[in-house]
């Protein structure tokens, strides 16, 4: 334990540090460790691999997340912005070799092999983008003369024409809703609100036309027809466990299904744990959303404010669309849960995303002074 009278880096860190964040996220890390050990022996059999092979690669790769995600705690806002400008850049990069060089993968090409390892730029431009984006309407909100909110319009139209290459569609709703919510908080006028509703709904309608794959996926999902197996064999999963799941190794359905370290491991929780515990792990992350949407309602500088709400309503709605598909709520699409599903480019992208909140909310002295002011404003208080 770090006593409070300590001066030195770690001391400051632990003291300034938002720790129940902190808990938040590894305990996230430690129930996906958990499900692995459920979710993955039958896949790794069926692949004709060792029973705990996504076992042991999970837990190889949760130790330099969690250094990433420590390491970034460390920073102050101006050097999270560096550091978010150097990542995007280099992502984006990635993302257009990707469309040339990359690993095709059930016809989308969204990963790249280097060194015998599979990445997925677009997991690790995502928090990047959203506190460069953040970054542009700060700046535009404080001196508008600079075209902030133009460059991050231009910024997200480019990132979107990316993830629609490869094609990701799934991820271009993702960052589009978070984007679209923090213009909103930014101080979006109301024409740009329609403007970019009838956009929106647009660019949806032609992805249908045009792209066979997302019609395919929103026909199974409105009709129910076609190759459905593995939704349903989700759905049965959940239904099989009941409130308080078969136990612990004691799953059926969860064998079958293809993807279910992955995509579908919300459904495994189901049948093993309950509903009971998938409830627990939804109020899990509805409290990372709701603490960190606390905190950027207190936060006085705009940049902070914005990358934070961004941040955690990424890491929200994410989830939201996983736990969604497997409910049957939307249509099928690849999206892991944060910190629970299998995955490197995945985990080490989300403990970035979390390293980037732990450093934007940590307790400094400016900060301090600011909520001080607030809290005399609210209650009447004159101030010193």
């Amino acid at each position: 334990m770090v006593s409070r009278v300590e001066r030195g880096p770690v001391a400051d860190w632990f003291w300034t540090i938002d720790r129940l964040f902190l808990f938040t996220f590894i305990l996230l890390m430690g129930i996906g460790l958990m499900l692995s050990f459920a979710a993955s022996p039958a896949v790794a059999e069926r692949l004709g691999l060792d029973s705990f092979h996504f076992v042991k690669r999970h837990a190889a790769f949760m130790l330099p997340a969690l250094t990433v995600m420590i390491g970034l705690s460390f920073l102050s806002p101006r050097q999270v912005r560096r550091t978010a400008m150097v990542m995007l850049a280099t992502a984006l990069i990635m993302m257009v070799l990707v469309l040339f060089v990359g690993v095709e993968v059930k016809g989308g090409r969204r990963w790249l092999s280097l060194l015998g390892l599979s990445i997925q730029p677009s997991e690790f431009m995502k928090p990047a983008f959203v506190v460069i984006c953040a970054w542009l309407f700060a700046e535009h909100a404080r001196q508008p003369e600079i075209p902030g909110n133009l460059f991050a319009i231009l910024l997200f139209g480019m990132t979107a024409a990316l993830l629609i290459a490869q094609p990701d569609l799934g991820q271009t709703i993702l960052i589009g809703s978070v984007w679209s919510a923090m213009f909103f908080m930014a101080g979006m006028p109301w024409l740009w609100i329609v403007v970019l509703g009838v956009l929106g709904a647009t660019g949806f309608f032609g992805a249908y036309v045009t792209l066979p794959h997302v019609a395919g996926r929103v026909d199974r999902f409105l009709t129910g027809e076609g190759d459905t197996f593995q939704v349903d064999t989700a759905h049965d999963a959940i239904v099989h466990g009941g409130w308080f799941g078969l136990g612990p190794g004691e799953g059926i359905v969860k064998r079958i299904i293809p993807d279910s370290h992955t995509d579908f491991i919300f459904s495994v929780a189901a049948e093993e744990f309950g509903i009971v515990f998938c409830m627990v792990l939804v109020a899990i992350f509805g409290f990372l959303v709701l603490r960190g949407l606390s905190h950027a309602y207190r936060e006085r500088n705009d940049f902070n404010r914005l990358a934070v709400a961004g941040l955690v309503l990424l890491l929200g709605i994410q989830s939201m669309i996983n736990i969604g598909v497997n409910l049957q709520l939307l249509p099928a699409k690849g999206m892991t849960l944060p910190l629970i599903s299998y995955g490197g480019s995945s985990m080490t992208a989300i403990c970035v995303t979390a390293g980037f909140i732990l450093a934007l909310t940590r307790r400094r002295p400016e900060k301090r002074a600011q909520e001080r002011s607030l809290f005399r404003s609210v209650a009447g208080v004159p101030a010193e």
